[in-house]
């Protein structure tokens, strides 16, 4: 099979997915497809422009569709932020990737949209951006706290959870039966969007 840039991008995601992103080097992906490192400068000439490039493909699934006419842009912008979620949570470190990214295409066409839905809906331009910059970051945020490491089992010894007991209370009341991180993300989401009175 040819090699092109396709190829390449795909099997770097490949190897995201399967070693998660700091095993994610030109020299691993190379071996992956038979080559030379330096063959893969053809098309791909450094390790930024890789991270880019699974960025990219990363965010090219996702399902960000212009406004209908009778969408509330608050409910519009939270239904967007929540499929960047799920693009970013559907490869291991994404969130990681699309942070470290260079100039995404896809990152500033969905920004474009966004901010383009919200001036369309009759917010001003400074309101939207300061909108649109928020919720993307909220979002990249979360779902990096969400994909990282884990407290080892020595390190969660040694915490001292009685130092902390408003938090602590408040951690046990938002996760009682029934309620996931999912819901957690909703609710700081719409807090952003909506205000601290529709999140309460």
């Amino acid at each position: 099979m040819a090699l092109d840039r396709r190829r390449i991008v795909a099997e770097a995601v490949a190897l995201l997915d399967a070693e998660g992103l700091d095993h994610v080097t030109l020299r691993k992906l190379a071996a992956r497809l038979a080559v030379q490192a330096p063959t893969l400068y053809w098309h791909i000439p450094n390790k930024a422009a890789l991270i880019t490039a699974i960025a990219e493909e990363i965010l090219t699934p996702l399902p960000a569709r212009p406004a209908a006419p009778g969408d509330r842009w608050q409910d519009w912008l939270i239904g967007m932020a929540a499929g960047l979620r799920q693009a970013l949570l559907a490869h291991p470190d994404g969130a990681r990737v699309i942070s470290m990214a260079q100039l995404s295409r896809n990152m500033a066409a969905l920004s474009e949209l966004a901010m383009s839905t919200l001036v369309a809906k009759g917010i001003p331009l400074h309101q939207a951006r300061v909108m649109v910059f928020t919720v993307e970051r909220m979002t990249i945020g979360f779902v990096l706290e969400e994909q990282g490491p884990r407290p080892d089992e020595e390190a969660a010894r040694s915490f001292d959870l009685t130092a902390y007991p408003t938090m602590i209370a408040a951690i046990t009341e938002y996760y009682r039966p029934g309620r996931t991180v999912d819901d957690l993300f909703l609710e700081c989401l719409t807090l952003v969007v909506e205000g601290p009175q529709a999140a309460s």
